[in-house]
């Protein structure tokens, strides 16, 4: 008896201290697009795979769709750092996504909108390696997914019944 007055002082000490505490996580997933399951996109340029799987997740999947969004990505590789037996110890990375947006029907342009991306990857010469790989896959995936943030914030700053190509 006298060993359980303390423990139960203990845990409801515990349960008063860390009523405050939020564990939600609120990070940049809960960006809401005003396009979500409105707009129908399609990719040209380089093929970059991660940003097939974020465009699904920031801008839905749209049965009857009012505007049309293409977004076209351009890499751009250069060597950084050549060694002497020519194999390459470093490469930057360009990055470049034009998002324009159309509604359906008119063709009027409402948005274009222009990001960039950067980072440097070092590859391992000697073989397949799967860290290295997959340290490139993440850059990509980092890469799209702040492309695709920056596009959804600059949504939120405009009128998407107003045109941008109106006389």
């Amino acid at each position: 008896m006298i060993l359980l007055k303390p423990i139960v002082l203990s845990i409801c000490l515990i349960a008063i201290s860390c009523g405050k505490i939020n564990f939600i996580y609120s990070g940049s997933e809960n960006i809401t697009s005003p396009l979500y399951n409105k707009a129908i996109y399609t990719f040209t340029g380089d093929k970059i795979p991660n940003i097939y799987r974020f465009a699904s997740r920031y801008l839905g999947v749209a049965k009857d769709p009012e505007y049309r969004l293409n977004i076209n990505v351009e890499e751009t590789k250069t060597k950084r750092a050549v060694g002497s037996n020519q194999a390459v110890s470093k490469l930057d990375y360009d990055l470049t996504y034009d998002y324009t947006l159309k509604r359906i029907g008119n063709d009027c342009v409402i948005l274009d909108k222009r990001t960039f991306s950067k980072f440097s990857y070092v590859p391992k010469s000697s073989g397949y390696n799967f860290g290295s790989d997959q340290s490139l896959e993440k850059m990509y995936e980092l890469a799209s997914k702040k492309s695709l943030e920056v596009f959804v914030n600059a949504l939120t700053d405009i009128n998407l019944s107003s045109c941008d190509n109106e006389e």
